[in-house]
């Protein structure tokens, strides 16, 4: 129960608590409970509460509002509770979602919430058009509209203190149309309808129409950039906005049950203006509601686009970054604008409803969503000053989701694509942020969690995929040999490799990051490091121990032969060091000509009842596949009388391990040296390698056979066959 303290304690320092002013910045007041009470008390308030209670009844109507008010209660308490642990910059939802899971991320999301904050003005604009025409019947709504929107457009673009000192006067004139209302002199029902048939619409459209009415809790946060104290601000002046409205809705609710008739509720929009005690005062609400929804709107929906454009998320976005000297982001007001005029055009009120109910369901699900993911990481750098249960954050996102498939199936679906093709537009964009993100410590605690069940189970050879250990001695002469690296870990494996030195530590990672870059670049994973170690082997001997029981270890040794002898002492001993680890090893000795010519067909040497090919055609068909071309499969017979007993041998092994349909056989006889001469042209040779190699014999191959040639060892953990 803590986070309900939380709650009592920040309330107690809403008005009496005050930061430090920084220029011509907004307090929680005037900042954010204003904006948000005045959006919420709406056009869907006068025009449709009615309506909702006349289809639904009056338990129906608590249903619906506490169902909308529910999933804005989450949000808003996520929203307090991760405003409290970051700093908001300016486009509130879409700056929280930016900071937590990247740019794209957020002008995913930010994109479709600017347009349903853009469209909230429109629907806005429409509700005080209808409003009008109740006093003047006669005047044009097309007209009247436009002089709104045009009215709205000139107080956003002077100034944001101009807009919030309009709504003062707008709150007083809401609050005396409320009471108007209370105190009706209609003659009560004989009986409330609690319970009611949804004539007109069934209950998820129901719910669509009204859902608008609540969405007014991201007023405030939209202003984050212009906030004293948006970590206080926001919590205090959104929370405290949901249950002052909560109140309000479900009074007036129960004010229209028990006063008007069904009938009436569901055939005049204007039923609560005609049962009131002053008809005109409330609809001067209705007008001071709609016109402060609107402006609150249209000074929030700018801002949210000019902290798109900042980041560069959307086009045009050096124009649309703009700002004036006293803050106002002009450009953005200006072209927001257009897009409110076009959309109050057709005039269809339910339409946008609807409209924005989604748009705003994608947005508050994304927010609960980001919390949700944090609070499981359980990372320190996420402890916000107000704390809510981990299920609240779930609850708010899971609600979210439903409710859109409830309400519109299609729409849904459509909606969810938009948002993942935007997400890759905007990947591709390569976006940089002057901030970090959770995104690699999400993933990073999704594989560790995941390392942790994987350490239960076995490794098993179904399983197997070619993780690299590479130590490399020289990084000059390894570029070369990266092309094959490639070829065997692409597209799944990894690379674990490193250097062994005793100076200049950092100057090697440079050289040895610059080495592997390609690799990378190409969506191979790579890890690599200097070891501080004045000796090459017992560094690399090191390394193998300190991996052997590490959940994600390398399982094959990749070495490379030197001419004339140099490195074969060292050779020996790694051997040795890998067999004793259980891990493959492969060895490549590379043609200095031709190295690996056209990178097309590849040479698998076998001996039949040798138990030490597994890992050499696991290699072999990782080239093969990522060469694009032909396997041969090679054996040697002593004489001619041997033949026809080998090639069955291959084609048996062929068909036991599923090698591709391009795999030919060959059995050639004679000394093994003769038959290497006679073997088809191959850009690499495979071999097994000999418990105890010889790395005389090895360095003659690659003459022998006019290609590169590897020589690999199992380790015992490798199957061609599974």
């Amino acid at each position: 129960m803590s986070f309900f303290k939380d709650i009592s304690n920040q309330t107690n320092r809403f008005f009496t608590e005050q930061p430090e002013d920084t220029g011509r910045k907004f307090g929680t007041f005037g900042g954010v409970f204003v904006p948000d009470v005045l959006t919420i008390l709406g056009v869907i308030m006068y025009l449709r509460l009615g309506w909702v209670v006349g289809n639904a009844g009056f338990i129906g109507a608590v249903a619906i509002i506490l169902l909308a008010k529910i999933i804005t209660i989450c949000t808003g308490l996520s929203m307090a509770s991760i405003t409290t642990n970051i700093k908001i910059g300016a486009g509130g939802a879409y700056s929280i979602i930016s900071k937590s899971l990247g740019l794209e991320a957020g002008g995913s999301i930010g994109i479709p919430f600017y347009i349903s904050q853009t469209l909230s003005a429109s629907l806005y604009i429409i509700g005080f058009t209808e409003g009008w025409l109740r006093i003047f019947p006669e005047h044009d709504p097309t007209v009247v509209s436009l002089i709104t929107w045009m009215l709205l457009l000139t107080i956003s673009y002077i100034s944001a203190h101009f807009a919030i000192k309009i709504q003062y006067i707008i709150m007083v004139i809401i609050g005396l149309s409320i009471v108007s209302i209370i105190f009706s002199p209609s003659t009560p029902q004989p009986s409330i309808n609690y319970v009611g048939q949804f004539e007109d619409a069934d209950f998820w459209h129901v719910f669509a129409i009204f859902f608008p009415a609540v969405t007014g809790i991201m007023a405030g946060a939209n202003m984050s950039g212009d906030l004293r104290d948006p970590r206080r601000a926001i919590p205090v002046g959104t929370l405290s906005s949901i249950g002052v409205t909560l109140v309000i809705y479900i009074g007036l609710a129960y004010l229209a049950a028990y006063y008007i008739s069904p009938e009436e509720l569901r055939q005049n929009q204007m039923a609560l203006v005609d049962n009131s005690a002053i008809h005109s005062l409330v609809i001067m609400g209705i007008l001071a509601a709609t016109f402060s929804s609107a402006l609150g709107s249209m000074v929030g929906a700018p801002r949210v686009l000019q902290a798109l454009a900042e980041q560069k998320t959307v086009p045009l976005h050096k124009t649309f970054a703009v700002k004036s000297a006293n803050n106002e982001p002009r450009n953005a007001t200006f072209f927001t604008g257009i897009i409110i005029m076009l959309a109050i055009i057709p005039g269809n009120l339910n339409a946008l409803a609807s409209l924005i109910t989604m748009f705003f369901l994608i947005t508050y699900g994304t927010l609960n969503l980001v919390v949700f993911i944090q609070q499981s990481m359980k990372i320190i750098s996420f402890r916000p000053t107000f704390k809510v249960p981990r299920f609240v954050a779930f609850f708010g996102a899971a609600s979210c989701l439903f409710m859109m498939f409830f309400i519109n199936t299609i729409f849904s679906v459509f909606a969810l694509i938009t948002i993942v093709l935007l997400y890759i537009w905007l990947t591709r964009k390569g976006l940089e942020s002057e901030w970090g993100d959770i995104r690699g410590g999400m993933f990073l605690v999704l594989a560790e969690r995941a390392s942790r069940l994987a350490a239960k189970f076995p490794r098993h050879q179904i399983s197997w995929k070619p993780d690299l250990l590479i130590p490399i001695n020289d990084p000059s002469v390894w570029g070369g040999s990266l092309l094959l690296i490639r070829s065997i870990t692409a597209p799944s494996g990894s690379i674990f490799a490193f250097s062994v030195m005793d100076k200049n530590i950092e100057e090697n990672e440079k050289t040895l990051r610059e080495l592997l870059d390609p690799l990378n670049d190409q969506n191979i994973l790579v890890h690599s490091t200097v070891i501080e170690e004045h000796e090459f082997i017992r560094g690399t001997k090191l390394v193998i121990q300190t991996l052997k029981n590490a959940t994600l270890r390398p399982n094959a040794l990749f070495l490379k032969m030197e001419e004339r002898g140099k490195n074969d002492r060292m050779l020996e001993q790694l051997t040795q060091h890998a067999m004793r680890y259980q891990m493959g090893l492969i060895i490549l000795y590379q043609h200095p000509r031709v190295a690996f010519g056209i990178q097309k067909d590849v040479n698998l040497w076998l001996r039949d009842g040798s138990p030490n090919w597994h890992l050499a055609m696991l290699i072999a068909l990782q080239i093969q596949s990522n060469w694009e071309g032909k396997l041969n499969l090679i054996t040697v017979a002593k004489d001619e009388s041997e033949e026809k007993h080998l090639l069955k041998f291959l084609e048996h092994l062929s068909d036991q391990a599923r090698l591709p349909s391009v795999t030919e056989f060959h059995v050639l006889t004679g000394d093994f040296f003769t038959a290497l001469g006679k073997a088809p042209r191959a850009d690499i040779n495979i071999f097994g390698l000999a418990n105890t190699p010889t790395f005389r014999n090895m360095r003659k191959m690659p003459e022998h056979t006019g290609s590169s040639c590897l020589f690999i060892g199992d380790s015992g953990q490798e199957s061609a066959l599974v």
